[in-house]
């Protein structure tokens, strides 16, 4: 078969990857003059870094899995991570859970209770009982309000901004479950995987073996149109990268954008589809990442429990991989979940930094404006689907109902979070339904 690809990021590629195994001719286009989406590089001080801070957890298997047929096996090392939190004017150390016990904000009777829960949440394998109640009301029903405020709210508001008190408690069932899965067997430190020369390598690697599979990737070209005969799929109208349009006669077309997409891209799909479709909400992820002389912190991911501060994240990449690999020097990314219409987003990079700088000094008041060496500001559109209560029931089906048209994209990965180990399964999954 002739399979028409609609964008290069990590499901993209896969879903390539694996069809052309199978003898099928594939064709990817990519709008973006680089493959690799959300894991895509660029670079940076003499080596390769994500233009969104990525790494891998013991319980993402697909992915690995992926790197050892490319044979990238020995690329993958695991680091223990260090996390905290900043609440009150503190780093507290947020990694075990004796940090949770000297959590001081909290009453003890509190942080008891917190732990609990936390370790029933960790040892609860099944999502579908947290799916009806938002976390806010699950939260405060079992942890307590006083968790919920000085922890929890915080943290919601960050990621979710105006969606904060709709969001399931699936999510956060799964980002608890998920994170005592890549811990030690003593219970006490987790651990996280990276591929040391970046995520590049698995994207070059991916894009090698398609194309010398026979396949094409077409990156700054865009689709403008999936064309369609009776109810079936029977090509894509592109824009090369010299801005001329062209048909091109494909048996299947898999989408990987964002649902929302869809509907711009065919004329031929149901309203009650599109609807579905529309239900999904994302919100986009916002990054600044400086290169500092000085390490900002000892602490790798440092959530901000403070809304005061205009950031949700720092993730200091160097206080876990080793900054050799950046000419010595120190990479720290500060991120943030918004709209497309916030003033965040609407801001430029240098807006962004001068902002910023003065709540660095409170994070850390020997951090000084000299540290900088330089900076990069990244924006990623359709970064965080919106997982709202009863988020099942809303999720389109790969297959939509234009014959030989698929759909796969990251509001489609239940209930576990979006991220590139997913994105293996994703492009895995709709290989094997297009080879049926």
């Amino acid at each position: 078969m002739k399979i028409g690809i609609i964008g290069a990021g990590i499901a993209g590629l896969t879903c390539a990857y694996e069809l052309c195994k199978k003898g099928h001719s594939v064709d990817i286009y990519e709008t973006a003059p680089f493959m690799g989406g959300q894991a895509s590089t660029f670079p940076i001080q003499g080596g390769q870094l994500e233009r969104g801070y990525h790494h891998l957890f013991v319980s993402d298997t697909h992915i690995a899995d992926l790197m050892e047929e490319l044979g990238l096996s020995d690329q993958l090392k695991w680091f223990e991570s260090s996390v905290g939190l900043y609440y009150g004017g503190h780093i507290w150390k947020f990694s075990t859970p004796m940090d949770l016990l000297k959590f001081k904000p909290l009453p003890f009777i509190d942080r008891i209770r917190l732990g609990i829960w936390t370790l029933i949440l960790q040892r609860t394998k099944t999502w579908n009982k947290f799916e009806s109640i938002t976390a806010q009301d699950w939260i405060i029903k079992h942890m307590g309000i006083r968790s919920y405020r000085v922890i929890w709210e915080p943290l919601l508001r960050g990621k979710f901004g105006d969606y904060f008190n709709k969001i399931s408690m699936t999510w956060v069932w799964g980002k608890i479950y998920l994170r005592v899965a890549s811990r030690k067997k003593n219970g006490q430190k987790e651990l996280l995987g990276y591929p040391i020369n970046s995520f590049e390598e698995i994207i070059s690697t991916l894009s090698d073996r398609i194309t010398s599979s026979g396949g094409t990737i077409h990156t700054s070209t865009t689709v403008e149109k999936i064309i369609s005969n009776d109810n079936s799929v029977t090509g894509l109208r592109i824009r090369d990268t010299n801005g001329e349009s062209s048909t091109r006669d494909y048996d299947k077309v898999v989408s990987t954008a964002p649902s929302y997409i869809l509907p711009f891209l065919t004329d031929e799909l149901p309203q009650d589809y599109i609807n579905i479709l529309n239900t999904t909400n994302y919100l986009s992820a916002v990054l600044l990442i400086l290169v500092l002389e000085k390490p900002l912190s000892n602490i790798y991911w440092l959530n901000i429990a403070d809304r005061t501060i205009p950031f949700v994240g720092i993730i200091e990449h160097t206080n876990m991989i080793d900054n050799s690999l950046y000419g010595n020097k120190h990479i720290v990314y500060i991120t943030n979940y918004v709209t497309r219409d916030s003033e965040i987003y609407l801001s430029e990079g240098a807006e962004l930094l001068k902002t910023f700088i003065p709540h660095l000094k409170t994070i850390n008041p020997d951090f000084e404006d000299s540290w900088i060496v330089e900076y990069y500001h990244h924006k990623v559109d359709a970064a965080q689907p919106i997982v709202e209560t009863n988020y099942s029931s809303q999720i389109p089906d790969h297959l939509t109902p234009i014959n030989g048209l698929y759909l796969a994209n990251t509001s489609q990965i239940y209930p576990e979070d979006r991220g590139t180990n997913y994105s293996v399964r994703l492009g895995n999954h709709l290989s094997a339904i297009i080879n049926d």
